[in-house]
């Protein structure tokens, strides 16, 4: 279901945001996040002629089966054609923040361009031997290189996510597949990522459909650039969904089943719920406690479980998310996909 545009809303809720202290702290959020992917860039994927996933990594595909229209061209018009699906489908609030995302992104880059090469003329070749006088120069260690790229994009597009904004590209094609296709965002970022390199694989790596003349860079840059974008992905959903889960418990305690409700109403400052159970074997009426705390109690309340009833059984598992008193608050209503 698509939302109508209402430009007077839009405008009002625009104003009444930039009041909001909150408003302010979030849009300096999306800055960090977006310096983190800059450096990403122009540190440790673009003077490796890493493929770098996303839309421009998909531009430079079509620049090189094209080479009369410049990769940022065609970046342009998928990002433009992308954010407006974006402001379509999530808001004005999306849409507005994510197009500040995008502006603020390519003009750290150029920044950090000036401050890590000596000149603009070196910063054009991205030559690794220069940046930053040599000091970070990875040229034989590749693979640590696209690690490293990987891990500051993903924290980075991370970042700009949690605060109800994407850097444009493939993290709006990610929220497209979550929303109309029930991927996971990340996911759905892998995806779109993983067919670009593809792609880059086909044409840069192999060199079909190159121009005559123009040599394939091979295979080994494009395995490497695979890596990156998988430890984007992962180190993408890890600062989305934070570093640890919580989990769900479901205890069945035949003996001293009120000392485990005080345990956990007033020591462990939980609530739970009673659940009513049968058991198979032995056709008796059982309560069955629902309980859902974070990872550093799941160890004190299996001891607790252990001192009460010793033949007590309990099955412990993730709880992907958990919203409510003592835990996360409820997402508001125009708030980014986070799985």
């Amino acid at each position: 279901m698509t939302r109508k545009l209402n430009f007077s809303e839009m405008a009002a809720s625009i104003k009444e945001a930039v009041t909001d202290i909150k408003w302010w702290g979030s849009i300096g959020q999306i800055v960090i996040g977006c310096l983190f992917v800059a450096i990403a860039f122009v540190v440790f994927i673009n003077p490796y002629d890493l493929v770098p996933g996303g839309i421009y990594g998909f531009a430079l595909v079509l620049h090189n089966l094209f080479p009369t229209i410049q990769a940022a061209v065609f970046g342009y018009i998928l990002d433009t054609f992308l954010i407006v699906t974006a402001l379509i489908l999530f808001g004005g609030a999306f849409g507005g923040r994510t197009i500040f995302a995008v502006l603020v992104t390519p003009g750290l880059m150029l920044l950090l361009d000036w401050l890590v090469y000596p000149s603009q003329e070196v910063a054009l070749t991205c030559d690794p031997e220069q940046l930053l006088g040599g000091l970070v120069n990875l040229s034989d260690h590749l693979l640590l290189t696209a690690i490293i790229g990987g891990v500051f994009s993903g924290i980075g597009v991370g970042i700009v996510i949690r605060n109800n904004a994407a850097t444009g590209g493939t993290d709006i094609t990610g929220m497209i597949l979550h929303r109309f296709a029930k991927m996971k965002f990340a996911n759905g970022v892998l995806l779109s990522d993983a067919l670009i390199v593809l792609s880059g694989l086909i044409v840069i790596g192999f060199g079909i459909g190159l121009p005559e003349g123009k040599e394939p860079a091979g295979l080994l840059l494009t395995l490497y650039s695979a890596v990156s974008i998988f430890v984007n992905a992962k180190v993408l959903g890890y600062t989305i969904d934070g570093a640890s889960r919580d989990k769900l418990l479901y205890i069945i305690c035949d003996e001293h089943s009120a000392r485990m409700r005080e345990y956990i109403l007033h020591e462990l400052n939980r609530g739970g719920t009673y659940i009513k159970a049968k058991g198979m074997y032995t056709d008796h009426d059982k309560e069955m406690i629902f309980l859902v705390v974070n990872r550093k109690e799941v160890r004190n309340v299996q001891h607790k479980i252990k001192e009460f009833d010793p033949k007590a059984f309990v099955v412990v598992t993730d709880a992907y998310d958990t919203f409510g008193q003592g835990f996360k608050p409820f997402p508001e209503e125009n708030a980014m996909p986070t799985e």
